[in-house]
């Protein structure tokens, strides 16, 4: 027969003791005090299971007393349990104090890693955008005032010559002039197609010839 394969962490040790014996071991929820020497108790129950040896097992139970869930139930009312989850003696008043002072070491070291972690990832934040180049713009406003646009010539009226099919043409259809062709020509308007497909009927005056595309 195939030997079990041996636990390889404390958190895989502490589900199997939970498994094993619920009335006293936990992972979640509140969690129980435990018996003093409960240890020499787990290696006499345990002695037949080949997945759990001495060493991860002291080490595993060393974490779960020393997690926070653990040391918030070292409260001076609450009996310490077996195995079994029989209760078996009270909390001394040294052990609670001492509980609270873990406790309260644990949560400080978290905080000041936490403080360090957020002081660091802002200055690697303000390190990176001062590292970051900067790019002067091609044109900027003096460059503006020093090189004026060149102004397009005034859009030419259609001619009649013009008024046929084909002929590119802006039409003012608002504030802004969009670029057509003429389609069709018509006694009550001129059709037109706007570059975007739609097609619309204008009179002639609504009309400039296109400037040519430079």
């Amino acid at each position: 027969m195939d030997n079990p394969q041996k636990f390889s962490s404390s958190k895989d040790v502490i589900t199997f003791l939970a498994e094993t014996f619920p009335s006293c071991f936990s992972i979640k929820g509140d969690a129980k005090p435990l018996k003093i020497g409960i240890f020499q108790d787990l290696a006499q129950r345990l002695d037949n299971e080949e997945r759990v040896s001495k060493t991860l097992l002291r080490s595993s139970l060393r974490h779960y007393t020393n997690s926070w869930r653990y040391l918030h139930c070292i409260q001076k009312d609450a009996k310490r349990v077996d195995l079994d989850g029989n209760p078996v003696a009270d909390i001394d008043d040294e052990h609670v104090a001492h509980a609270k002072l873990q406790l309260d070491e644990s949560k400080a070291k978290v905080a000041e890693k936490r403080k360090e972690q957020n002081k660091a990832k802002a200055n690697a934040a303000k390190k990176a955008r001062k590292d970051m180049p900067k790019f002067k713009s091609g044109s900027s406003k003096a460059d503006k005032k020093a090189a004026p646009k060149e102004k397009l010539p005034p859009a030419e009226k259609l001619q009649d010559s013009h008024l046929k099919p084909g002929t590119a043409v802006t039409v003012k259809l608002g504030k802004a002039p969009m670029p057509a062709t003429i389609t069709e020509i018509a006694k009550d308007g001129i059709q037109v197609q706007l570059d975007t497909g739609m097609t619309v009927k204008v009179q002639v005056d609504n009309l400039r010839l296109a400037q040519p595309k430079r």
